[in-house]
């Protein structure tokens, strides 16, 4: 393959963000190996480094010199392994030398690209890559933009899946042969426990532990050599020491002069706790693999197929689903999964979106609907128009979230990083500390070394580096599954503190489609449709949810907007421009008054107060001006307000409104739904304010909104909540998405993060409870290295099944209390 050069590398992984599968952690110092390890490239803004689930996530800087190549070597040098897949292309449109080497450029600055080799007679080109990181269409796309044209050679079968699945054949008839090896030596010591005298002789003891030690456990052997090799120790350095001890003690005796291989032997010993330790480890990475299977599920949903429709012929053609582009239209049968994100043209159908958004009841789509990819269709037929590819679909963004959640490292895990990156030495001093002591107190160097094997086997910096992130991932995956989306650690850390929640009230615990009720006209040679007309004129060039509702008031009525001139937005008062020569002010009172506007009369200012306190907005209208008349319009409040009020009271949390409306109408909202705390008139710049001052009084607050004015507060707020049917700038300043426009699910997101740190406290005093009981018990003889070897399989088992308890979570029902 050919080498890289400097410019290629320069443009490898920039400003990209790279998840990645890591073979061969075996504990928490594993992970700081590799962490330390990539942190040595030049441009790696952020690593994390995930024991859990043995992946690693990077961050690299804009103009780094890094590549996939480069993280991928440095990986291996620390010890450890970096899966890879093969892609294969037929390259079409080479003529020479230059050719190939300008596609096989192309190629090398696609991030994940380990290796390209392009070869020009066979007009081929084949890539290793590391696996998820690179699709068809980015390859193909990179080569067409080389001038060049692509078409994909794999069958796109789970190779990822089969290799894992030959891994886990293999390390499962491994342990069936060490099983079938120990059981004799086991089966002699029950026998003689119950008087019966079956001894077998030593040289069959020796043919049977002897595989089991350097053939079934060169696992741990190389793994203790390449941390040694990195000036590092981890639990491959105990186990290896703890049962090559046991075995050799063995071997001396049954050669000891005078002995005649009747010495007491301890094959036994060492073979079980490599057989034991082996077991652990298979069912410590099955059940990890539960705590991540919502990853899994979620990548499961997408389709590879699609149907796409020729709309001049009425032909259906079936596609790679990362063949499609914007505006194509694909054709779903009742049944099958919905391919892409799009706008529904023709049929009506109930969609299952469950696994996407946490929705349990099928949903009604028609003609004009949006929809998104993995829905499963009901049983209807559709035509949807494709208005999402690749990267930018909702399933690629919930996946994206939820890797980045599952990849990052909580806070709590720092100082669990610094106690494994030390446990494994200090494990080893107190082995000798008790080998000397032991000595010393006159008990022979047999029972010494014995003690000694037992306080190396029994210690587990398993459990230590598997205690929080386990419980992280299972918690997010479960999270995920109820349609709540946690971004980042920090997020979950934070939300358990949370003693008051901030809604934005628009779209937030409104339904954010608001209705024109009532038109008032002032001016007498004016009326209500020729009013509608000028405002629908200039709010046409709004994306603000009240002008959207009177331009669609406008069309019910068959009024067509006008062209506006001179159009401009004040944010948070309102809106002008020049519509047939007329200058149109559209806003509150503050922007009327503003612009030297007379308010009207103390009668219409009655009407108005009246409009606004039924929960009306009401937007004032001036012309040239003078006051025109007003608009009321109504947003109707989610049904699951009243009940996300109700459920956080009931947890203790204060709940609190702020909105741009008028004070009369933030106060009848309100009062509807329960709350004590609300302020109206408040401009978007002022909610981050509130956000600040709520913290200065010492209360963690979560900030719940769907607006690109929300943004700020988001922030700023101890935990930012962003509703899914709001904006990209809100989903990307949160750090948890609610993928269902729903309060109700913000109680049901400080709930999983009590559950998740609850599960990780104990967690962790299992995992140091464990060690601070079980190596003095074995310093002091009390356990046997076969026990010993028992206790540290199961301690980092257990730690992950007591995690996997919170893939049962679900939100709790709404009015439930506490």
């Amino acid at each position: 393959m050919n080498e890289m050069t400097a410019s290629d590398r320069q443009q490898g992984l920039q400003g990209r963000d790279l998840n990645f599968e890591v073979g061969g952690m075996t504990c928490a110092s594993c992970a700081g190996r590799v962490e330390k390890a990539l942190k040595k490239l030049d441009g790696i803004e952020e690593v994390d480094v995930n024991l859990a689930m043995n992946s690693a996530h990077i961050r690299l800087a804009e103009d780094t010199p890094a590549h996939a190549n480069d993280v991928a070597a440095a990986v291996r040098k620390a010890g450890y392994d970096v899966a890879e897949e093969k892609l294969a292309f037929d390259i079409d449109g080479m003529t020479c030398a230059s050719c190939s080497g300008r596609v096989e450029k192309a190629l090398l600055k696609l991030p994940g690209v380990v290796s390209a080799t392009v070869n020009l007679a066979m007009e081929r080109a084949d890539l290793v890559v590391l696996p998820g990181t690179v699709s068809d269409r980015q390859v193909v796309q990179a080569v067409e933009k080389a001038g060049y044209h692509a078409v994909s050679r794999n069958t796109k079968q789970s190779r990822d899946d089969a290799e894992n699945n030959r891994r886990k054949d293999y390390a499962v008839w491994w342990l069936v042969a060490s099983i079938i090896l120990t059981t004799p030596l086991v089966a002699q010591m029950i026998w003689m426990s119950f008087g019966v005298d079956l001894h077998i002789p030593a040289w069959v003891e020796l043919a049977l532990a002897t595989p089991v030690q350097f053939v079934i456990g060169s696992r741990f052997y190389r793994g203790a050599w390449s941390a040694l090799r990195n000036r590092a120790a981890n639990m491959d350095v105990l186990v290896s020491l703890g049962t090559t001890a046991a075995y050799f003690l063995s071997l001396y005796n049954m050669f000891q002069p005078g002995s005649n291989g009747e010495g007491h032997l301890y094959f036994e010993a060492s073979a079980v706790i490599i057989t034991l330790i082996l077991g652990g480890k298979i069912m410590e990475e099955r059940a990890k693999r539960g705590a991540s299977a919502a990853i899994r599920e979620l990548m499961a949903l997408r389709p590879r197929k699609a149907r796409r429709l020729n709309t001049e012929t009425g032909e259906e053609t079936e596609v790679s689903v990362d063949d499609l582009q914007i505006n194509d239209i694909v054709r779903v049968r009742p049944g099958e999964k919905l391919p892409i994100d799009g706008v529904v043209t023709s049929g009506e159908s109930e969609i299952d979106e469950s696994l996407i958004t946490g929705e349990t009841r099928p949903v009604l789509r028609k003609a004009g609907d949006d929809v998104v990819g993995g829905a499963v269709n009901g049983t209807g037929r559709l035509e949807i128009r494709v208005n999402a590819v690749g990267e930018d679909t909702t399933l690629s963004r919930i996946i994206r979230l939820v890797e980045q959640a599952q990849t990052g490292k909580a806070p709590v895990q720092q100082m669990v990083d610094k106690v494994a990156a030390i446990f494994v030495p200090i494990i080893i001093v107190v082995a000798l500390v008790t080998l000397g002591g032991w000595l010393v107190a006159g008990y022979g160097l047999e029972a010494a070394i014995v003690a000694a094997v037992s306080v190396l086997v029994i210690a587990c910096p398993c459990a230590l580096g598997l205690a929080t992130p386990t419980a992280l991932v299972a918690g997010t995956g479960a999270a995920a599954r109820s349609g709540i989306l946690i971004r980042n650690f920090e997020a979950l850390e934070q939300a358990h503190n949370v003693d008051a929640v901030i809604f934005d009230k628009t779209g937030t615990l409104t339904e954010g489609v608001p209705t024109v009720t009532d038109i008032a006209v002032a001016l007498p040679d004016q009326d209500e449709k020729e009013l509608l007309r000028l405002v629908a004129s200039v709010q046409a060039a709004s994306e603000h949810p009240l002008a959207q509702a009177v331009v669609r008031a406008a069309g019910d009525r068959g009024l067509k907007p006008a062209h506006v001139d001179d159009f401009k937005s004040t944010t948070g008062a309102g809106v002008s421009g020049t519509v047939d020569g007329h200058t149109i002010l559209i806003g509150t009172e503050d922007l009327l008054q503003g612009q030297n506007v007379a308010l009207p009369d103390a009668e219409v200012t009655d009407k108005i107060r009246q409009v606004e306190q039924t929960g009306c907005t009401v937007v004032l209208v001036a012309m040239d001006g003078r006051f025109a008349g007003y608009l009321a319009l109504e947003d109707k409040i989610r049904e699951s307000a009243i009940a996300a009020v109700a459920d956080l009271k009931a947890r203790g949390v204060d709940s609190i409104m702020l909105s741009g409306d008028a004070e009369d109408v933030a106060t009848h909202v309100a009062k509807l739904i329960g709350m004590k705390s609300w302020r109206g008139r408040i401009r978007p710049q002022d909610k981050a304010r509130e956000v600040e001052k709520l913290r200065k009084e010492g209360r963690h607050v979560a900030m719940v909104g769907d607006g690109i004015n929300d943004a700020p507060a988001l922030a700023a707020a101890d935990v930012g909540i962003a509703m899914g049917g709001g904006t990209d700038v809100a989903m990307e300043t949160a750090g948890i998405t609610l993928m269902r426009s729903d309060p109700a699910l913000v109680a049901g997101a400080i709930d999983i993060s009590i559950a998740t740190r609850r599960k990780i406290t104990q967690n962790l005093f299992w995992a140091f409870g464990y060690n601070v009981i079980g190596v003095p018990l074995a310093a002091f003889g009390i356990l046997s290295p076969a026990i010993a070897g028992a206790a540290m399989a199961l301690s980092s088992v257990s730690v992950v099944a007591n995690s996997l308890t919170l893939r049962s979570w679900k939100i709790r029902k709404k009015g439930a209390e506490k």
